[in-house]
């Protein structure tokens, strides 16, 4: 189906959910132009390049990012774009360090074995998660803090000794403030696979990683028409009686309608337009930003994909050694590790230098993985963003901002809008599905009809 008008589209904010909504409103017959701020598309999804001693360079993903077996959506765009039989499936193995020990709990039996927990402990947890699975209203998860929740059913050893950690790890002081819909979305995530008759979940990549992804969907937009600005921060989105002037530091430009894909905060500071009650929405999210270490490594550290950290000193979030999932081919037969740390957006550790956290996180390594010397150290290089996700507070879905504002023609849909989800891939493509739906009822009695983008 096409248009019914010559709407013209502009998409603020070229992440994988600004790429997907401008591809859907270019396939529904609109002119669409994305602009993004950096100068390269793709966000949290983008690659970068890592130089080595003796000018090797290695492009991969700036953050850490899988796809699992039960990714319908993800899956279902990289059959698009001509990429699905690129992608190389493989069964992962899980560690867990706590109490100055490194463990694998990679199945069942080991998690029984799991020494930090008593039996009664490992049967409450496992209980919890189980549990967890099964519920499906995830308003009656915000009604409760996750704490709370918790504790209620994994009982308050389980909870001090494996969930908190964690917890504090994700979320830092603000875990206080998140409900049970923030550990349930994981858990429910982690379930998909066995809900979906599968017998096993499945890591996956694309060989190439992200970086080849994006390109491809860049190709695919541009081949169908799709206006690509990067380099072109939107710096405020107005609105008049003909339209919306946005304007960028190349100028101005007029469009008809304006989808917004960017963080909260940012999309409250570049629509002055929206209602008050619109702009206290947006500023009230609360998120969790991220400094992420990538460590080029001569050798492996522990057959984990994941290791989670049971230590509330540890300085970094988890451990993920991504060579464990990926062939070591795809970045020079290295070793590819992240350190994440997820902080507020006014944490000092995301102004501190990359020497800094270098010495903060390469002890405690050292400490889980005593093999790891200097000289196994090629490279270590630090992604930053403070905007990542937003903290899922109590009743968080009823004080969300709205998709569909106060001002005609202009929408916003950005990571605020992940609810009931985690922050992924597969995730976002499917915010990207439910903000085309909003929009297209919103214009549907519109003589610029988007119907049949629904």
């Amino acid at each position: 189906m096409t248009a019914a008008g010559p709407a013209r589209w502009a998409v603020v904010g070229g992440g994988i959910l600004g790429m997907t909504v401008a591809h859907r409103l270019r396939g529904a017959g609109y002119e669409v132009t994305l602009l993004e701020a950096a100068p390269d598309l793709g966000g949290l999804a983008s690659a970068w390049s890592i130089d080595l001693p003796g000018g090797e360079r290695l492009v991969w993903d700036r953050h850490y990012h899988v796809t699992l077996l039960s990714d319908a959506r993800t899956r279902g765009l990289l059959r698009e774009l001509g990429l699905e039989d690129e992608v190389r499936w493989v069964e992962t193995r899980t560690g867990c360090y706590a109490d100055g020990e490194l463990y694998s709990v990679s199945d069942t039996v080991e998690f029984l074995r799991f020494p930090p927990l008593g039996l009664f402990d490992k049967l409450r947890l496992g209980g919890t998660i189980l549990y967890g699975s099964r519920i499906r209203d995830g308003e009656r998860m915000e009604r409760i803090d996750v704490e709370t929740w918790l504790r209620r059913w994994s009982g308050p050893r389980t909870f001090e000794t494996f969930w908190l950690p964690l917890l504090r790890a994700k979320l830092g002081d603000a875990y206080r403030d998140a409900s049970a819909a923030f550990i349930w979305s994981t858990i429910q995530r982690l379930y998909a696979a066995r809900r979906s008759g599968l017998k096993k979940e499945l890591f996956g990549y694309v060989r190439g990683g992200y970086a080849r992804t994006l390109e491809t969907f860049a190709h695919r937009l541009e081949a169908d028409g799709v206006a690509l600005r990067t380099a072109t921060p939107v710096q405020r989105v107005t609105r008049d009686d003909d339209g919306f002037t946005l304007s960028t530091p190349d100028g101005a430009e007029r469009f008809d309608r304006v989808v917004v894909t960017t963080a909260a905060p940012l999309a409250a500071a570049v629509c002055p337009d929206l209602a008050a009650d619109e702009h206290e929405r947006l500023t009230g999210v609360r998120y969790q930003g991220i400094v992420c270490a990538s460590l080029v490594l001569r050798r492996p550290l522990a057959p984990y994909y994941l290791t989670n950290i049971c230590d509330p000193a540890t300085p970094f979030t988890a451990v993920v050694e991504m060579t464990s999932l990926i062939d070591p081919s795809e970045v020079g037969g290295h070793t590819l590790v992240y350190l994440p740390k997820y902080v507020a957006p006014d944490d000092p550790l995301l102004d501190a230098t990359d020497d800094d956290l270098r010495a903060a996180f390469l002890p405690y390594l050292r400490r889980m993985h005593p093999h790891l010397d200097d000289d196994d150290v090629l490279a270590f290089e630090v992604s930053r963003a403070r905007h990542v996700f937003a903290v899922p507070t109590l009743d968080y879905s009823r004080r969300v901002p709205p998709i569909v504002t106060s001002v005609p023609g202009l929408y916003l849909a950005g990571s605020a809008h992940l609810v009931h989800a985690t922050l992924n891939v597969d995730d976002t493509l499917g915010l990207a599905d439910d903000a085309l739906a909003a929009i297209a009822r919103a214009e549907r009695d519109t003589p610029r009809s988007t119907a049949a983008l629904a």
